[in-house]
């Protein structure tokens, strides 16, 4: 088969341009808070952070906690001595400090200042148009090994308004004040969903921790899964789980570039896109700019330019119950990749079966492996990770390469994709792409003249809107294929101060506070 219709998806997915240049408001209980604190536990003698420490007591009685990482230090080590106590003992004695009060909501412990009440801490903000903001925010953490937990779905219950969190599991949301009793959803590939209400979380410093899915066999249709049937249960079923009908999206977009591990520039906008049927291909999906800004490392850009290229529209191409690549279709892509069921796992509190797949051996040039999952009960296509073969994406140059200098060569490493979608009113709709590219660059004619560049875009749905949607017009779309970050924009402050982006990095953070930065504004 020819490589190029494998890659006919990506071969204008992204161009590198380079030259080298010289009161509470929770709902609960104050019969049942006393029933869980005064149960008495035993805990064995230990050395452990608070967050630890905290996750023995969950163990014992199952119930979670929620706590601004502000007033509780997750990181402090404490010592504990064997014993038995009362819930609400341990839980002072981990923490250090009694004077936070204790309460019992659902099946979750808030611990919170009686002064400062989690309700006054959310910060309000007048929008033009007369609504009030609210924002909660905070991080998720894995129960266990208290390791983030990276691009986990964050969403309003019963609305279309989400967001995901970066890679560091942190999490922001702004939200309308109508929604001040709303609850929210926090979900991850592997991990139990959890849902709480939103006065819980009012702040932007509230540690989460989801638990890790253990599925019972009573959960499990024992059956013989073959990939194959799987996949054409998944493209048979599009008709009854995606889109029939185009909607508006809004989405929030990044793209950025790092040198050395070090910032180099960050592009982020808010877009309007119309998106079309999967039934219709051929109809493209269009992109219309509300708002843009741009942060750039001076410092790194007086030694070198690098600008992407067809970022936006690789968001758009790697959708991919739409734009259908040829590995979802084994029938046609049989003699290139082969096909395996290798796990069971949840997705959203779904059931889903792990198909991979990886190229044939013996066939040399650069495909793709991965995994896809598949719900197990309505075959829905729930998320998707694959990548560039690693032991050929250094043959990869063209695809990703579009322009360089003369003195300059850069090779791929690592290009990984994934894919993500949400139901919202019986409907998949995509949810979340990223894309990380790394590349090796190399002055020629200098011996360590080689460094380590990493470029990343990604889009995330924060509002879908069904209601009169049309095509946009002419002098509203944008280019997608072009060099998104030398668009011309004027930065609103006030805006960028209420819209549900994603928390940049702890990296990129530092980064900008530490080097020479700034956001353009450009008339």
């Amino acid at each position: 088969m020819d490589a190029r219709r494998i890659h006919r998806l990506f071969y204008l997915l992204l161009g590198l341009l380079l030259w080298a240049v010289a009161p509470l408001r929770a709902a609960g209980n104050a019969g049942n808070d006393d029933g869980v604190l005064n149960r008495t536990i035993q805990l064995s003698r230990s050395t452990e952070t608070v967050y630890r420490l905290l996750g023995r007591v969950s163990e014992q009685t199952g119930y979670l906690f929620i706590y601004d990482s502000d007033l509780i230090q997750n990181e402090r080590v404490v010592k504990l001595k064997a014993g038995t106590r009362t819930v609400r003992q341990c839980i002072y004695e981990i923490i250090g400090n009694p004077q936070l009060e204790l309460r019992v909501v659902g099946n979750h412990i808030l611990i919170y200042q009686a002064k400062s009440p989690v309700a006054e801490n959310a910060p309000i903000v007048a929008k033009t148009d007369s609504l009030t903001y609210f924002t909660i925010g905070g991080v998720l953490k894995d129960r266990y090994t208290q390791e983030p937990i990276p691009f986990a779905t964050v969403s309003v219950v019963g609305t279309s308004i989400g967001s995901v969190a970066n890679q560091n599991g942190k999490y922001r949301l702004h939200l309308p004040d109508s929604l001040r009793t709303a609850s929210v959803s926090f979900s991850h590939l592997g991990y139990v969903s959890q849902t709480v209400e939103v006065p819980l979380l009012y702040g932007t410093s509230n540690t989460l921790s989801l638990e890790p899915k253990v599925i019972p066999l009573q959960e499990v249709v024992i059956r013989v899964a073959n990939p194959a049937r799987l996949l054409r249960e998944m493209l048979d079923a599009r008709p009854k789980n995606y889109l029939h009908e185009p909607v508006y999206l809004t989405t929030f977009y990044r793209e950025g570039v790092e040198r050395k591990n070090r910032f180099v520039n960050l592009t982020e906008a808010v877009f309007k896109v119309y998106k079309s049927s999967y039934r219709y291909e051929q109809i493209p999906d269009q992109v219309k700019l509300l708002k843009m800004r741009t942060i750039s490392n001076r410092l790194e850009r007086d030694t070198f330019i690098l600008k992407m290229k067809s970022g936006i529209d690789a968001c758009l191409q790697l959708d991919l119950i739409k734009h259908l690549p040829d590995f979802l279709e084994p029938a046609s892509a049989e003699q290139v990749y082969t096909y395996a069921s290798s796990d069971i796992t949840v997705v959203n509190n779904r059931v889903a079966n792990v198909v991979s797949f990886e190229q044939r051996k013996g066939i040399r040039d650069p495909y793709y492996c991965g995994e896809l999952y598949i719900d197990s009960e309505n075959s829905a296509l729930l998320q998707a990770r694959f990548e560039v073969n690693p032991a050929y994406v250094t043959r990869a140059s063209k695809l990703f390469v579009e322009k360089k200098g003369r003195d300059v060569s850069i090779t791929p490493q690592k290009v990984v994709y994934t894919v993500s979608y949400k139901l919202w009113q019986n409907t998949y709709y995509v949810n979340h792409v990223r894309g990380d590219l790394y590349f090796k660059v190399k002055k020629k004619k200098r011996l360590f003249g080689s460094f380590t560049l990493h470029t990343w875009f990604e889009m995330v749905t924060c509002k879908i809107d069904t209601q009169q949607v049309t095509r946009l017009g002419r002098k509203e779309k944008l280019p997608t294929r072009t060099v998104f970050a030398d668009t011309r924009y004027e930065y609103d402050k006030v805006f960028w101060g209420d819209f549900n982006v994603i928390p940049p990095e702890e990296q990129l953070t530092e980064a900008m506070e530490k080097l020479s930065s700034k956001v353009e504004e450009t008339q």
